[in-house]
């Protein structure tokens, strides 16, 4: 459904032996200027938490009826990595401190950085020495960044037949 909408292009392929190859492919590129635009317009999003074990398709199954309205979540958050965009479940999450930091408590639950709550009740970074200043762990640090892509935004149900139409007619 999302290629389809997408012009055709001409790629020609060199291949280790040195034949070429003409290709048909979809100019991908096209789009990511056009739906920008598109969804600038956009003023209303609803609000969702993505539970773990969730994806893109799992999502627009649930709220649109239609797993294949994933790309509509994808582009409306500007995501477009599922690995690295979308929240890990706690396995995952652990394997990738451990991937980063090493294994073991030590590395695992080491400190990353300092923080301080200051008088007008924000958090900042600070230098260990700092007389506020409380100990931030690496795994504490990674879980932050991952519940920090939890939230997304969903164009509403009564938009998106209009989204999807005026993103067809755009490569009409």
């Amino acid at each position: 459904m999302y290629f389809s909408y997408m012009p055709n292009i001409y790629y020609d392929f060199t291949d280790a032996d040195g034949k070429q190859t003409l290709k048909v492919l979809k100019d991908i590129t096209t789009n990511v200027r056009l739906i920008r635009s598109l969804l600038e317009n956009i003023t209303v999003y609803d609000e969702y938490d993505i539970v773990d074990g969730e994806t893109p398709e799992i999502i627009a199954a649930k709220v649109y009826g239609n797993p294949l309205y994933h790309w509509v979540i994808m582009l409306a958050n500007e995501k477009f990595d599922y690995r690295e965009d979308f929240p890990l479940d706690y396995t995952n999450l652990m394997k990738r401190v451990e991937r980063i930091y090493g294994t073991g408590d030590v590395n695992v639950y080491g400190t990353h950085h300092y923080e301080a709550t200051l008088i007008d009740g924000h958090t900042y970074i600070v230098n260990s020495d700092h007389p506020d200043a409380y100990p931030v762990s690496n795994f504490e640090y990674e879980d932050r960044l991952n519940e920090s892509k939890r939230r997304i935004k969903l164009i509403s149900k009564p938009v998106l037949d209009a989204v999807v139409k005026q993103y067809s007619q755009m490569f009409a």
